[in-house]
């Protein structure tokens, strides 16, 4: 028998395959930072000895969800400016905010608390898009969270940088710090075809393809983005973007709300992929993405949270029930964006549009160890008819029991195992203080 670190067991295991298994009374093989097996328990038994085993009965065991898009730091500016329009609240709130208070002590702080509440949720990867990237990166592999972490890049200054070539050249610092890291994949981040010029835009493209690193950007997201885009240019903005030679597979667009079917067939063709963001774009009315439109036309669409500031949490299990009701509502169709899918577009598809798709996202041999465990024996999740079903309708962040990335356990019955989660909101507590005290909420 095979000696291994971990085995871990349950009542039902999804490794969100090609086949979309469900294994009942499975079992996972562990060995340093990757998983060595799957299979039922006798199977994996009979295998392997374990160094620890972890008993899931009345549990199920899943690939870690992932947060195609979010800006975790602004989990400090929750609840800041609440129902408003995005532009009236980004540009007359958020923006003053974090001209006051974004430092790399500020960011590496939020970040804890954005990683402490992302883990107990269920989710061991997250996209980000903002500033002083270096310490978003530090603060998320102490913590030991997987993340793309993107250097946001505009065209007028911020606290970050006061020029475009100040941003770029941060960016490339970033990303030359970072390369290579098991925990940390660096990104280039320019913020949106509004915010960014041509030749900002192409100038990002080329940075990504320099060091061959994913393109995170917002696109589409709001209707005065889309007519603004088009007197500017004379196209809407997947037309446009098209024709600067920006889009292909390493490019990650958030929102997609405003895309019309032409744009949703060069999407396809370029096999970009969409971040969902169905409770921002909610909250703040920005519309509603065509995602039935776009799955059809093979676009993989996946769900990101956005930041804490504009949803105003970090919970893609909400997304994944959210989305799924509202999209079948839209579509006047009970069976359009079923379960399977939806968690399909929470963890390997996520993990795939993020060009980790050979790293994490399904639980294969030869993938990073990157697990959840969640309990069963909860009565919202009574009695259990469909696995899918009640993990996409029912379950809520206070059912995951364990989560492990890479092979490390960093919850474990439901506390994080490697920082202080007092002191992390003992933190925001004193920040949100003084915040408060300069009359910025």
């Amino acid at each position: 028998m095979q000696s291994v670190d971990y085995i871990i067991s349950a009542d039902y295991i999804l490794p969100m395959d090609e086949e979309l298994t469900v294994i009942k009374n499975g079992a996972v093989a562990i060995k340093g930072t990757e998983i060595l097996d799957v299979g039922t328990s006798q199977e994996i038994f009979k295998k392997y000895t374990a160094r620890t085993i972890i008993s899931g009965e009345g549990k199920v065991v899943f690939p870690g969800l992932i947060n195609t898009h979010t800006h975790a730091a602004m989990v400090y500016f929750r609840g800041i400016a609440d129902d408003l329009p995005l532009k009236e609240w980004l540009e007359n709130h958020i923006w003053p905010a974090e001209n006051r208070w974004l430092s790399p002590e500020f960011i590496s702080d939020a970040v804890e608390l954005a990683c402490l509440e992302m883990l107990k949720g269920g989710i061991t990867t997250y996209n980000d898009m903002y500033f002083y990237e270096d310490a978003a990166g530090e603060a998320t592999k102490r913590i030991g969270m997987r993340a793309v972490l993107g250097v946001g890049i505009l065209d007028f200054p911020t606290k970050s940088a006061s020029t475009t070539d100040e941003y770029f050249a941060n960016a490339e610092s970033f990303i030359k710090g970072w390369k290579g890291d098991r925990l940390i994949t660096p990104c280039i981040a320019p913020h949106a075809p509004y915010t960014c010029g041509p030749e900002t835009l192409k100038r990002a493209k080329a940075l990504s393809e320099k060091f061959g690193i994913p393109v995170h950007i917002h696109l589409s997201e709001i209707e005065w983005e889309v007519g603004d885009t088009i007197v500017k240019f004379n196209k809407r903005p997947v037309e446009y973007l098209e024709s600067i030679g920006f889009l292909d597979e390493t490019v990650l667009a958030a929102h997609c709300t405003w895309v019309e079917e032409n744009e949703i067939e060069l999407l396809a063709k370029r096999k970009v992929g969409v971040s969902h963001c169905m409770e921002s774009n909610l909250k703040l009315a920005s519309g509603f993405a065509p995602v039935v439109t776009m799955l059809m036309a093979g676009v993989k669409v996946t769900f990101g949270t956005d930041g804490a500031a504009s949803n105003n949490d970090l919970n893609v299990l909400s997304e994944m029930s959210t989305t799924a009701k509202v999209h079948k509502a839209l579509s006047n169709n009970p069976t359009a964006l079923d379960a399977k899918t939806a968690l399909l577009m929470a963890t390997r598809w996520g993990a795939e549009v993020l060009g980790l798709g050979k790293v994490t996202g399904s639980l294969e041999k030869g993938k990073s160890a990157d697990i959840v465990m969640a309990d069963l024996k909860k009565p919202h999740l009574t009695p259990m008819y469909n696995i899918y079903s009640n993990i996409v309708y029912s379950m809520r962040p206070s059912d995951m029991e364990m989560v492990m990335v890479d092979g490390k356990i960093v919850v474990n019955e439901g506390k994080l195992m490697t920082a202080d989660e007092l002191g992390i909101l003992y933190k925001a507590e004193k920040w949100g203080e003084k915040i408060s005290s300069e009359g910025m909420v």
